[in-house]
């Protein structure tokens, strides 16, 4: 379930865990997977990538914005559009994060997008080149919604904490070169299997 709080400006997707950054003295919210969250306020967004892709999409004029964590299903072996099984849930995951960022007050003539992971860091995915096919998905996505990318990361073999500052653009990523993360893998694996098992329904009505 989703949640808006008007005065602390900010939406957020299934509650995600907002407490106090000590080394940046701010406000922070973590992202996981299936998680987005949105603000107006001077914060930062925190996430851990491994395949899948952390979409960070900011109304340049006025800072307001916002950063989703999604993987696409695996079906390798289906073709298609947006409508596809196997782009169902990435297009929902971007046009939830696009609708609540302009429902905030952004313009969409004001957009930008900066992209990252899609890294290759779980043995048994290789073959399915998920992390590619995310990474792929959100390019052609955002290109067809018009919505520039100003920078992207993605790709490579390790694992990246990645610190988003909406108000500002800046974004910090931190690619954990030395750390064998199995808490990244399982996390991962397990999104992966509720969304081949699952679907996502309704509709959404995009603000323009």
């Amino acid at each position: 379930m989703s949640r808006a709080d008007p005065k602390a400006g900010y939406e957020g997707n299934l509650a995600p865990n907002v407490y106090f950054d000590r080394t940046f003295s701010s406000e922070a919210a973590k992202i996981l997977p299936g998680e987005y969250f949105i603000t107006r306020r001077d914060m930062v967004l925190v996430t851990v990538l491994g395949s899948c892709v952390a979409a960070c999409i900011r109304d340049r004029s006025n800072g307001i914005g916002g950063m989703n964590h999604f993987m696409l299903p695996d079906n390798v072996s289906e073709q298609g559009g947006w409508g596809s099984t196997s782009t169902r849930y990435g297009t929902y995951a971007m046009e939830m994060l696009i609708n609540q960022v302009l429902k905030l007050g952004a313009q969409r003539e004001h957009l930008e997008a900066k992209l990252f992971g899609g890294g290759a860091v779980i043995e048994n995915m290789t073959t399915t080149n998920v992390g590619e096919r995310n990474a792929q998905f959100a390019i052609d996505y955002l290109k067809t919604e018009g919505i520039v990318v100003v920078s992207k990361d993605l790709l490579d073999i390790f694992p990246r904490k990645v610190y988003y500052f909406p108000k500002s653009g800046k974004v910090l990523v931190k690619k954990l070169r030395s750390v064998t993360n199995n808490t990244i893998a399982t996390r991962e694996v397990e999104y992966r299997s509720r969304l081949v098992k699952s679907t996502v329904e309704g509709d959404v009505e995009l603000f323009t």
